[in-house]
């Protein structure tokens, strides 16, 4: 028997090796030292499509352009009072960005806010205990909203026109149960307005509930049958029905849904400011609608942003945050508000239009 020979292997080290056997071929470098720059621009061109990524960079820019002007705007306290200011509103348009995506929207957010506010204030100011507060705001936006779904369905009219009535009823009625004023006599030596109204590791309480509810709702949105028939919905609405889609059901339980959120942002409203008036809520539903469609949720429906929503919310509250800065009036609030509004839907028809136009000329 003939001795095997061995040898320097360059790819094993040295082990028995005949002369048939040829070393492998080694890894191209180039490739190697290629993979993690590879990774890193993916990676990148992943943040950058995301969908959130864009105005999350405009919320940026303009912390960082009023912050270059006031230092001051960029302390711990001033931007937490900015989350603060805008918690509410988030609040609210996370729900709205479930009704728009359907193609649909509620002018009565506002009024269902201030008059579920009310009602738990003047539960607690005749004895109930403020914790049931928790049970009864939610369910009187429960309600109202149930109200305006149902007259919708009933009557087969669009949300937007029930709502438009309804902005004015329920506002009326709010003043008619207060007698045109505020609420007094309420406990605030309870541990409701302590908890509630207080902060959590430094951080006010509703921002926390915010946070955890955008994370909920967006799972909802995204992963649940029940966004996908609010998409479905949006999409072609028609079709949703032909597949077996119960629009009527599906767009009450949105409804549903908001009045549920306007009436825990009333609770935690309640909390902090420690009193409610019949002006409360006044304007706001154009905060909600502003912030939901600068977020990135469609106005012709089929897509919304739950994060996006928030984010929206961010931008309106540093900008409002900026004209006390900057000591412009408040009166230009709206103004600026509604500006934005313009240029964000602007903006949107012209990314949807661009982006189509890739799509036709990928499938040509």
């Amino acid at each position: 028997m003939s001795e095997i020979e061995t040898r320097p292997n360059p790819m094993w080290g040295t082990g028995p090796m005949n002369d048939t056997t040829q070393p492998l071929s080694p890894v191209p470098i180039a490739v190697a030292e290629h993979k993690p720059a590879e990774r890193a621009r993916r990676a990148l061109r992943r943040i950058v499509h995301h969908e959130e990524f864009g105005i999350t960079a405009v919320l940026l820019a303009l912390v960082l352009l009023i912050g270059v002007f006031h230092p001051n705007s960029l302390s711990r306290e001033a931007l937490i009072s900015t989350a603060l200011a805008a918690s509410i509103v988030a609040l609210i348009a996370y729900g709205m960005v479930f009704l728009i995506a359907m193609t649909e929207i509620d002018l009565s957010v506002g009024s269902i806010f201030g008059f579920s506010a009310l009602v738990s204030a003047e539960l607690m100011a005749h004895g109930m205990s403020p914790w049931l507060a928790l049970v009864t705001g939610p369910l009187t936006g429960i309600a109202l909203e149930a109200a305006n779904g149902f007259v919708a369905n009933t009557f087969r009219i669009p949300v937007i026109i029930v709502t438009l009535g309804t902005l004015t009823l329920y506002a009326g009625l709010a003043t008619v149960i207060t007698n045109s004023q505020a609420v007094t006599g309420l406990p605030l030596n309870s541990s409701f307005f302590k908890v509630l109204g207080g902060n959590v590791l430094g951080i006010p309480f509703s921002v926390w509930v915010v946070v955890v509810v955008g994370v909920l709702l967006t799972v909802v949105f995204r992963r649940t049958p029940f966004g996908a028939r609010v998409r479905a919905i949006g999409s072609n609405a028609t079709a949703a029905r032909f597949s077996g889609i119960r629009v009527g059901r599906t767009r009450l339980q949105a409804l549903m849904l908001v009045g549920a959120l306007c009436g825990l942002a009333a609770v935690l409203s309640l909390a902090y400011q420690e009193g409610a008036d019949p002006t409360l809520g006044q304007g706001l539903e154009l905060q909600v609608i502003a912030a939901t469609i600068i977020g990135g949720t469609a106005v012709t429906g089929g897509a919304g942003t739950v994060p996006g929503a928030l984010i929206g919310a961010l931008i309106i509250a540093t900008i409002n945050g900026g004209l006390v800065y900057f000591s412009i009036g408040p009166s230009w609030s709206g103004v600026v508000t509604g500006a934005t509004v313009v240029i964000a839907v602007s903006a949107d028809g012209v990314l949807r239009r661009r982006r189509a136009a890739r799509l036709a000329r990928a499938g040509a």
